[in-house]
């Protein structure tokens, strides 16, 4: 009998790097992330995770490295074609259509991917949010915790094998929170795979399978909640601050 062959990562970064001007903001960056699996990446503000995502995303190009997913080179697709490989992500500043109301945003987003027969998902997925009642109100109008839900929507609505979450918790209420908790295991339970950038610490620990550590643009630490949690790498570039709630402490 054959031996079964391993199924490659979801992501995998070798030697990613991304300057800008005579600033490294990523160097020589190299990770990977099974599927269907959580996975943190946190640091110091200015330690370029953000940077990974728009890479990742296809926002920006990398100048040294390369970037696979499932096993295939996605460094130099357009974002669209990166998109269409399943990809969906959140951003920091939430970006809805503020002026349009709450189930159009969901339209948008499932024409987007030239989708059809969403709507019963997408509704379903409002309910579970607690934004059905305000399915008509202009996106703008909501609170920014409800925004950040209505930005979950709309890439729940497409249902993307991956998917990238940048700092979701800002600004929300504790009830918010523990909805986005449940929702992103709940995603994890159906084989998708997730990315997060978060500052909130119990958070990331209690939810992620794996976290990566990032500090002036260099991973310094890769590896399980409780590992990285005694790192005393991590706990010099973000944890300490974190528990001194210094002006630091955000990932």
């Amino acid at each position: 009998m054959g031996q079964e062959v391993a199924a490659p990562p979801k992501l995998a970064l070798a030697g990613l790097g991304k300057r800008f001007g005579g600033l490294r903001a990523v160097s020589a960056c190299s990770f990977e992330i099974a599927p269907g699996t959580v996975v943190g990446l946190i640091g110091p503000n200015g330690s370029g995770k953000s940077t990974i995502f728009n890479l990742v995303t296809g926002l920006l190009r990398p100048d040294e490295g390369a970037i696979r997913l499932d096993g295939e080179r996605i460094d130099g697709l357009a974002t669209h074609e990166i998109a269409r490989r399943g990809i969906g992500r959140t951003f920091q500043s939430v970006k809805i259509f503020r002026d349009l109301p709450v189930r159009e945003n969901l339209a948008i987003a499932a024409m987007g991917r030239r989708l059809r027969g969403w709507e019963p998902r997408g509704w379903e997925w409002l309910e579970r949010l607690g934004l059905a009642r305000l399915a008509d109100a202009p996106a703008g109008r909501l609170s920014i915790g409800q925004q950040r839900l209505l930005e979950l929507a709309m890439n729940l609505v497409i249902d993307p094998e991956f998917l990238l979450l940048d700092e979701p918790l800002a600004g929300v209420h504790p009830v918010v929170r523990r909805q986005i908790g449940e929702t992103l295991a709940e995603m994890r339970s159906r084989g998708r795979t997730l990315l997060i950038i978060e500052h909130h610490m119990p958070f990331v620990m209690g939810l992620c399978d794996k976290i990566v550590v990032m500090d002036h643009g260099e991973k310094i630490a890769e590896g399980p909640p409780e590992a990285i949690r005694a790192d005393p790498r991590v706990i010099a570039a973000l944890l300490g601050r974190a528990e001194r709630g210094g002006p630091d402490a955000r990932a």
